[in-house]
C-alpha cells in the first residue's frame, strides 16, 4: 500500500500524572516527542505543559497547536492534517495515557487511515491497560465503558447490566468516573452488584499514592473504603 505523505501520525502518551516523564515513558518515546514541531492536543494548555516536561528541541511557544476534542466539528478533523500532507510529522496528544483510548484523538487517527496515511503508536501509560493488568481478572475477555450514565436510575440500570454480564461471561467489565463522584460510584456498585462479583479500583496509576485493591463485593461492603474523591480512578467487575 502506497503511502500519500512523507509525513507520519504519531500517537504519544501522555502522563497520567505529575511524575517525571522518565518514569513512565521509554527514552524512544520521548526522543521523537522532543523533536515534533506539530501536535493535535485534546486540551493546548495540558499539552503544553507536557511537552515542556519532555525538554523538546524547540521552544514550546513556537510549535503549532490544533484542538481536537468533544466539541470539535467531524468536518474540521481532516484540516489538521494538513502537516503531514506537507511532508512534517505530526503528534498527537490526549490530556492523559494513550490517544485514541477513550479520547477523541481516534477521530483524526481515522481520517489518516483514510488518506493512507502512517500511523506510528508511541509506547506510554495508558490506564485502562494498567488496570486490567493488574486486577487479577480476565484479561483475554474484556469491555471497556467509557463513563456510566450520571443519574442515579440509569446508573443502576448499567451496573445490573455490567454484573449481568460479568455473571453470565466472566469477561471484565471496566469503566470510569468524573473524579468527584468516585465516592458515590463505588456506593452504588456496592448496592446492586452481586456479593460474589469481584470488584477492583486501579487509583492514581503510576502515581506514588497508586492504589490497586481487588475484592469481592462481599468483602467491600464489610471493608473500610478507601479516600477516592478527586482522585483518577478505573473501576473493573469480573469473576474470582
Amino acid at each position: 500500500m502506497t503511502v500519500a505523505s512523507n509525513g507520519r501520525l504519531y500517537l504519544v502518551p501522555n502522563l497520567l500524572g505529575a511524575v517525571p516523564p522518565s518514569k513512565v515513558l521509554p527514552e524512544a518515546t520521548i526522543v521523537v516527542a522532543r523533536r515534533l514541531k506539530h501536535y493535535v492536543v485534546e486540551t493546548p494548555k495540558a499539552a503544553r505543559l507536557f511537552i515542556r516536561s519532555l525538554k523538546p528541541d524547540h521552544p514550546v511557544r513556537e510549535l503549532t497547536f490544533s484542538e481536537l476534542n468533544e466539541h470539535t466539528k467531524a468536518e474540521d478533523v481532516p484540516a489538521m492534517l494538513t502537516p503531514v500532507r506537507a511532508g512534517h510529522d505530526l503528534g498527537v496528544v490526549s490530556d492523559a495515557g494513550c490517544p485514541g483510548i477513550a479520547d477523541p484523538g481516534a477521530r483524526l487517527v481515522a481520517a489518516a487511515h483514510r488518506e493512507r496515511i502512517a500511523v506510528v503508536p508511541l509506547v506510554g501509560p495508558s490506564a485502562v491497560l494498567l488496570a486490567l493488568m493488574s486486577s487479577g481478572l480476565d484479561g483475554q475477555s474484556f469491555a471497556f465503558h467509557g463513563y456510566l450514565p450520571v443519574k442515579a436510575d440509569a446508573r443502576i440500570d448499567r451496573l445490573k447490566a455490567l454484573d449481568d454480564m460479568v455473571a453470565r461471561t466472566g469477561a471484565t467489565q471496566l469503566f470510569i468516573e468524573t473524579p468527584y463522584r468516585n465516592d458515590a460510584m463505588l456506593e452504588a456498585i456496592l448496592q446492586v452488584c452481586r456479593a460474589q462479583t469481584m470488584c477492583c479500583l486501579a487509583v492514581d496509576l503510576t502515581l506514588d499514592s497508586e492504589l490497586i485493591c481487588c475484592r469481592s463485593i462481599a468483602q467491600w461492603r464489610a471493608a473500610v473504603r478507601p479516600a477516592l474523591a478527586r482522585r483518577p480512578a478505573i473501576f473493573l467487575l469480573g469473576r474470582g
